[in-house]
């Protein structure tokens, strides 16, 4: 592993990180998503990431939320979302959204793709949190510092 890797992975695993990152990382990903056509976000040189276009679920207005993912390496139709919420006590407001409202948008690599939300349960939640821990290991220590379960979505293609 990489320096640079390590040592993302460390300082994104620190309760100051879970409390001042929320405040900039979103802003600066929309930022560079703007910046790019859509093509990328500051998070995803470090993290696969998308931006989700949500209907809010009481609002039921559109929210966008840039978010790391796990993408389904055998199809380029399928991705895993992660409520962390940077390791913070609450569910994520765009977990809510997608829980109302399934049907969504990403933008992945520059495209706008429908999708379709899941949330993950049982034997299923089980396996993709496993998979979700061996692709960025700092998931565990978020998990550690909250009471609730941190909800998985699996998004596909509609």
């Amino acid at each position: 592993m990489a320096a640079v890797e390590r040592l993302v992975r460390t300082v994104s695993s620190t309760r100051a990180f879970a409390r001042i990152a929320p405040h900039f990382v979103p802003a600066a990903d929309r930022a560079i998503h703007r910046m790019t056509h859509g093509k990328k976000l500051l998070s995803s040189y470090m993290l696969p990431s998308v931006l989700l276009t949500s209907t809010g679920a009481k609002s039921g207005l559109a929210r966008r939320t840039p978010l790391a993912c796990m993408p389904d390496d055998r199809t380029d139709s399928a991705w895993t979302l992660i409520g962390s919420n940077f390791g913070r006590p609450g569910h994520p407001a765009w977990t809510a959204n997608l829980m109302a409202h399934p049907d969504a948008r990403i933008s992945w690599k520059g495209r706008d793709i429908p999708v379709r939300a899941r949330l993950l349960r049982g034997a299923e939640r089980e396996r993709t949190w496993a998979a979700v821990l061996e692709f960025w290991p700092p998931y565990a220590r978020y998990q550690a510092r909250v009471e609730r379960e941190i909800r998985l979505f699996r998004l596909e293609r509609r």
